[in-house]
């Protein structure tokens, strides 16, 4: 791999992450309606901003990663302090993108290590990386892992150490959905809608509760049970969920960014073509 390589997996990251913030009805997430919205109009533009701040340093961790060659300890420390320096400058840019960049960080760093590698291999390497402990980390609590603590919800470096199975799940609702006739936007939605369904989302249990998680939860599968975001009942099903979950303010955030990982994941196999 080169630096341009590099700077490619960076880009693919970033535009899976804006891909995935484009999509609309999410339920409970900022999405483009907030444009026409006066109180939450920031919000929008904000993440939008904000994301693109994130390309310098995946390209730094897609680099650190060529550079090692292997998913060792040293590059799981490496790759954490430039996750707090990137951490700093979204932050500077508008903020928001934690969990994205957790979970894109070690996939970029592992699609670099092996720029052939299929996307299952790709999640099982990053799984590799995650297994190691970051010595320099800061000894600080989170709200995710106060809630894992807590709850024993698996959170944001469970999911990694498990070789983000959620991804991997969004990855093959993506797949399915495009087979049964559905558009892009509709695949996306499904993928997101099927994490939503089982991912044990730190945020909503901190915000929400273990009550507000299961509501989330089975508003999703109710979604997909109904056939999905193609079909007319699954549309349907859709904009009730996305009405009741901004009127509770749930805010699903841990799936937005694992549907960005396996966008991302999926946008592969075309950057990697000459």
């Amino acid at each position: 791999m080169s630096g341009r390589e590099d700077e490619a997996l960076a880009q693919a990251a970033v535009t899976a992450l804006t891909g995935a913030l484009a999509l609309a009805p999410k339920p409970g997430l900022p999405d483009p309606r907030d444009l026409g919205a006066r109180a939450s109009r920031m919000d929008h533009c904000r993440l939008r901003w904000s994301a693109k701040a994130l390309a310098p340093g995946l390209a730094a961790m897609a680099a650190a990663a060529r550079r090692t060659g292997e998913p060792t300890p040293g590059l799981r420390t490496e790759l954490g302090a430039i996750g707090r320096c990137t951490e700093h400058s979204v932050h500077l840019a508008g903020g928001g993108h934690r969990g994205a960049l957790w979970a894109l960080g070690l996939l970029v760093a592992a699609a670099a290590l092996d720029p052939r590698a299929g996307a299952r291999d790709i999640a099982a390497t990053a799984k590799q990386i995650a297994a190691h402990t970051d010595k320099r980390a800061p000894r600080r609590p989170s709200r995710g892992s106060s809630m894992s603590a807590k709850y024993g919800a698996a959170g944001a470096r469970g999911e990694a150490r498990a070789g983000f199975p959620h991804v991997r799940r969004a990855l093959n609702a993506l797949i399915s959905s495009r087979a049964a006739g559905a558009t892009e936007e509709q695949a996306r939605l499904d993928a997101l809608l099927t994490v939503m369904s089982t991912l044990q989302d730190t945020e909503l249990l901190y915000t929400a509760g273990p009550m507000g998680l299961r509501h989330v939860q089975a508003g999703a599968r109710g979604v997909m049970e109904a056939g999905g975001t193609a079909t007319k009942a699954g549309a349907a099903a859709l904009t009730t969920l996305d009405i009741d979950l901004h009127a509770r303010a749930c805010s699903p955030r841990g799936s937005a960014g694992l549907l960005a990982g396996a966008v991302f994941l999926d946008s592969l196999p075309v950057i990697a073509t000459p």
